[in-house]
């Protein structure tokens, strides 16, 4: 078979084309809003978009008056300055790592139950749990975190540079273009965990315990069946119960089942669904795409964001599918059933987007 120089030309320009498509382990970020907490009671929190314009979520109620050491034990996993954790309670950001064990300061809703806050460490708002900066301006886990002096100047959020009165704090989030659009778990021992994006499929690990049950997570009060409760350096919590119920599960990175000594009972139990990396041996927690940068709660029902792609593809969706059956949205099943969810043999995550896919 012979080919002539254009079809030649084509085909290569073809394989570069592929070849050049992001993959998940590469960076391709843009700015998507900036949120600005200032450090005084009664003070507007806003947030800023990418065209410049800017939203009041909410005023300041109270102040931090510690931090929080040791934190949570995922919290060490992320790096000092940015957001350590992300769900519809809680805003976690890691402000150091002393002795292997994460020091943190929270951005908590005016009613919500956020134990990992840890009390009077935390910048409470007026926004209600699963909405506002826990909702629709959720930042990802890894989004970057600056102290803004009254003078303008500003640096990365540190055990020596913690706000203070008349000070800003500012959370910048991004939206990473190399993240799939969504991750599959086959839901049995030694099942794949495989992310899909434009550049194809990655083989990101293999499933070591899979689930079988939901508990009673307490942040999955304020979030609806089927979407995303918290993401952070080692966990995503999912909701299978309508805001104002309790239920979920989670997905852990072996390392935490592994070293946490809070996550032990995972082996004995059926609520936590454990993945373990495909070389056999990485540690998972921390990294992208599952516990880094991508997964938010997304907008709770009647938030708006900047326009109708944005709102509808920050809204987190977990679909199941049962005994190899058709995908379908999750079914509700509250509170601690052990086995009320033995029969997913499949998950999907879909990943948070803010513009037309097909472009």
């Amino acid at each position: 078979m012979r080919f002539n120089k254009s079809a030649i030309c084509l085909m290569l320009l073809f394989c570069a084309a592929v070849l050049a498509l992001p993959r998940c382990s590469e960076a391709a970020e843009k700015k998507l809003f900036e949120i600005r907490i200032p450090m005084e009671k009664g003070a507007s929190v806003s947030v800023t978009t990418a065209d410049g314009t800017t939203r009041e979520v909410g005023t300041v109620t109270a102040l931090p008056t510690k931090t929080r050491w040791p934190s949570y034990t995922a919290s060490a996993w992320s790096t000092p300055g940015t957001v350590c954790a992300s769900a519809v309670n809680a805003i976690h950001m890691l402000v150091s790592v002393e002795k292997d064990k994460g020091r943190t300061m929270s951005v908590i809703p005016q009613e919500t139950i956020a134990p990992a806050a840890g009390p009077g460490a935390s910048v409470v708002i007026s926004s209600k749990a699963g909405e506002s900066l826990f909702g629709a301006w959720a930042p990802p886990v890894g989004s970057a975190v600056f102290v803004r002096r009254p003078d303008g100047s500003e640096a990365p959020l540190s055990a020596g540079n913690l706000p203070k009165a008349k000070d800003m704090l500012i959370i910048i989030a991004n939206e990473d273009d190399a993240l799939p659009y969504m991750v599959n778990i086959e839901n049995r021992p030694g099942g794949r965990v495989i992310a899909w994006s434009r550049g194809g499929y990655e083989l990101l690990g293999r499933v070591i315990r899979p689930l079988g049950g939901t508990g009673r997570f307490e942040g999955t009060l304020f979030q609806r069946t089927g979407a995303i409760r918290a993401n952070h350096s080692g966990v995503i919590d999912v909701s299978t119960t309508p805001r104002g119920k309790t239920g979920g599960f989670q997905i852990i990175p072996w390392d935490h089942a592994l070293k946490s000594k809070e996550m032990q009972n995972v082996w004995n139990m059926t609520q936590w669904l454990v993945i373990g990396p495909a070389d056999g041996k990485s540690m998972m927690g921390g990294t992208p795409p599952l516990f880094k940068k991508g997964l938010v709660s997304g907008p709770a029902t009647g938030e708006k964001l900047w326009d109708s792609w944005s709102t509808y593809g920050r809204k987190s969706l977990v679909l199941a599918r049962y005994d190899n059956g058709k995908w379908q949205r999750l079914k509700e099943v509250d509170g601690r059933s052990d086995n009320g969810l033995k029969g997913i043999t499949e998950l999907r995550i879909y990943y948070p987007f803010t513009k037309e896919i097909q472009k």
